[in-house]
């Protein structure tokens, strides 16, 4: 665990000059800080978001050089299909993918609205395989590297945050899924789970749910704390201080871990 943050494998530092990292939900947050990382250590960067404005101020920021940017939704698939053909044009192939994007959606199974509970799980899960999908065979070409963001949320449970939790915990199985089906293709496949993040997505939550609070509140030890943005980037892009590949499970659950290439 480094700050609050646990992960199945890792990116590593070793040989990413020139390497191609496809990122989704780019434009703000861990996506914007990973991928200023990744640049700042010689990546190539695909950024996928839906927000122009603030992707094209990234892109301008890292240069063209560095970083095509796609406006794309990850719940369409023609459209994330289209964005990433355009960076494999750009700088030809994809190495590694960051499938980050993801929103939240509060309240009871009583009160929350559908359709809030479906956009939660359409981009957080279908938009996961949407993300894998498009860009699969380039990362098969490459044996390259797939992590998955998923969340803390993946293991607990907190009253009020239902599709958000299930999203995650459905992700962490996709990935799960997925790193048994690619290990004969030499690809390697991750799962991050980030505990509190100091996001506005999490002060969003503090400011507007006292549930969340309280709950927060009760967790034991590391679990009620929050970690800075920059931990939790510095882990995403550099991976674990040892170098060595790590991967987590929960007690009294069995899990399958996966190759930890350099």
């Amino acid at each position: 665990m480094v700050g609050g943050l646990k992960m199945k494998l890792r990116m590593s530092t070793k040989g990413l000059a020139g390497k191609v990292v496809l990122i989704t939900g780019a434009a703000q947050g861990i996506g914007r800080g990973t991928a200023k990382a990744l640049a700042a250590r010689g990546a190539k960067l695909i950024l996928i978001d839906v927000d122009a404005v603030a992707l094209d101020t990234l892109r301008a920021e890292l240069g063209d050089d560095v970083a095509v940017a796609a406006v794309a939704d990850v719940t369409d698939f023609d459209a994330m299909a289209a964005a990433t053909v355009e960076g494999i044009e750009r700088f030809g192939g994809v190495d590694a993918v960051l499938a980050n994007a993801g929103i939240a959606g509060y309240g009871s199974v009583q009160e929350i609205d559908p359709a809030t509970f479906r956009k939660v799980i359409d981009i957080n899960i279908t938009g996961v395989f949407h993300t894998v999908r498009a860009a699969l065979p380039s990362v098969i070409d490459r044996k390259g590297y797939i992590l998955i963001v998923s969340s803390l949320a993946a293991y607990t449970a907190m009253p009020g945050n239902l599709p958000y939790h299930a999203s995650k915990a459905g992700v962490e199985h996709f990935a799960n899924t997925l790193r048994l089906e690619l290990a004969p293709s030499g690809v390697d496949v991750g799962s991050a789970h980030m505990s509190w993040i100091n996001t506005p997505l999490y002060q969003d939550a503090k400011d507007d749910l006292p549930s969340f609070n309280e709950a927060l509140a009760s967790m034991p030890g590391p679990l009620s704390k929050t970690t800075d943005t920059e931990v939790c980037i510095d882990a995403l892009s550099v991976g674990s201080p040892n170098g060595v590949g790590a991967s987590t499970c929960p007690v009294g659950w069995a899990c399958c871990g996966g190759s930890s290439r350099s």
